[in-house]
């Protein structure tokens, strides 16, 4: 693979602490959820990756659409839902995402279609594949 781009990010103090990236662009103090125990109050770790994922896959959308010839509209949304807990192995924690797709004036057949294809080329989702539950909608 031919890496196209790179970026770094360092966290410290864990979920109760701050995390960068070395271009300063994203600085974000980090707390554990209550649900987990934690104060909150500020992002976590679950908020950062539906972030990412959800712009990632809305990405992967108008990269298919562009490639073919696909009309996707301009006012599609992208929400994921990201959750955490205990694994079934006992063996720490797992996440688990549901995707919600609004292509506003794209047929069901059409946008179902669409969302299964940028599926296949979102980086996310290439990375989660056979790792976690990733379910997909449209709404």
């Amino acid at each position: 693979m031919k890496i196209l781009y790179t970026t770094k990010a360092t966290a410290t103090g864990g979920r109760d602490g701050k995390a960068e990236t070395d271009d300063g662009l994203l600085s974000v103090a980090l707390a554990a959820p209550k649900e987990l125990g934690g104060k909150g109050g500020a992002t976590n770790p679950e908020q950062l990756f539906a972030a990412g994922y959800s712009a990632c896959f809305l990405g992967a959308m108008k990269f298919v659409g562009g490639r073919d010839k696909i009309a996707v509209p301009a006012d599609v949304t992208v929400t994921a839902q990201v959750g955490i807990g205990p694994r079934d192995d006992g063996e720490g924690f797992g996440i688990a995402v549901d995707l919600t797709v609004s292509l506003p004036g794209l047929d069901k057949a059409a946008a179902e279609d669409l969302v299964a294809r940028a599926h296949k080329v979102c980086p996310y989702s290439h990375a989660t594949k056979g790792n976690i539950t990733v379910n997909t909608a449209i709404a």
